[in-house]
């Protein structure tokens, strides 16, 4: 690491010295051993241990995951699959049942939302017909699962990177909120994902890599030492397996680029919503004929796409038109 000088050097981290402690430590584990800790290993593994009841182990901590991709998403099945292996926790998972990446917090009210269990190898699972948000709040909600709370909620791994003012509209980091807002320690975690470019073993890689900082946070959760009041957002390179470790850095005001489209509105309507009319073919090529013939008529008389609105104005007795313009349009990012 570099040499701090100055007032950098008296500069107060704002994590926590057991969470900057801990990752230290499962980083430095990852490291090959050296000869010498490998024969000390050895000896160690071959001495002798007590057993201990399985009764008497403490019950893991519980991980509440979602992700704004999906209950498919490449990057949900990867994180489940490290955390599952890892054995460290009890892995509990509410998704949308569909990719829902930018509705930030907006949430489900006055309408139906269903929830489905879902397999996932070790883990339970269960999809929902709401947003990533609606998915934290009901699992915290004590509805859909017999636990009070989790110990943790993990938003991820989510596809793109979640930086500068993206934060405001990300559903991905929305659903990191919600836990925050109920009180739960909470992780967004976001792969750089490149189209063209990004493979699915990538959101393995990424879920290897955040393994050791999850372990972390949960060592701090338990000894009450995690922070309080924050959320930590984790970005993952685009090639994970490429990493340097990890850098605490500040949120930036950075602002993805957005582009405007005009799309035309005019859909012809498909040859099955005539002949599906309970009619004989006759009146209904008859129908076609003169919908087309009126469509025509419009088309030359209202090149611009008009409507015209005629209201009554009681008061004056006369009629006052009123012209009403419909466009349509796109929007499009770009970086």
């Amino acid at each position: 690491g570099r040499e701090l000088r100055g007032d950098e050097s008296r500069r107060p981290n704002p994590l926590p010295s057991g969470l900057v402690s801990n990752l230290q430590s499962v980083l430095a584990a990852r490291r090959p051993p050296s000869p010498e800790d490998a024969g000390s290993t050895a000896a160690e593994a071959s001495a002798p241990t007590a057993e201990t009841a399985a009764d008497d182990a403490p019950a893991k901590p519980v991980v509440l995951l979602t992700c704004a991709g999906g209950i498919e998403s490449p990057g949900l099945a990867a994180l489940v699959d490290a955390l599952v292996k890892g054995g460290r926790c009890d892995v509990h998972v509410c998704a949308p049942e569909s990719d829902k990446p930018v509705c930030g917090h907006s949430i489900t009210i006055r309408e139906t939302v269903s929830a489905t269990s879902v397999h996932f190898t070790g883990a339970k699972a269960f999809e929902i017909s709401g947003t990533p948000v609606d998915s934290i709040s009901l699992a915290l909600s004590g509805r859909l699962f017999s636990w009070s709370a989790p110990a943790l909620v993990i938003s991820g791994i989510n596809t793109g990177p979640n930086c500068g003012y993206e934060m405001f509209h990300s559903s991905a980091i929305a659903a990191a909120r919600e836990a925050l807002m109920c009180g739960v320690p909470s992780i967004a975690i976001s792969l750089n994902w490149k189209k063209d470019e990004t493979k699915d073993n990538d959101f393995k890689d990424a879920a290897g890599l955040c393994l050791p900082l999850i372990h972390a946070a949960l060592a701090d959760i338990e000894k009450g030492t995690f922070l309080k009041g924050c959320l930590l957002n984790v970005g993952v390179p685009s090639s994970p397996a490429a990493n340097k470790g990890f850098k605490l850095t500040k949120q930036s005001i950075y602002s993805p680029a957005q582009s405007w489209q005009a799309v035309s509105t005019s859909r012809p309507q498909p040859a099955a919503h005539f002949m599906g009319m309970h009619q004989s073919l006759g009146i209904q090529l008859a129908q076609l004929g003169k919908d087309a013939s009126a469509a025509g008529a419009a088309r030359r008389g209202n090149t611009q796409r008009k409507t015209v609105e005629v209201e009554s104005v009681a008061a004056a007795g006369k009629q006052q038109a009123r012209e009403v313009v419909k466009k349509s349009f796109r929007a499009e990012q770009t970086r």
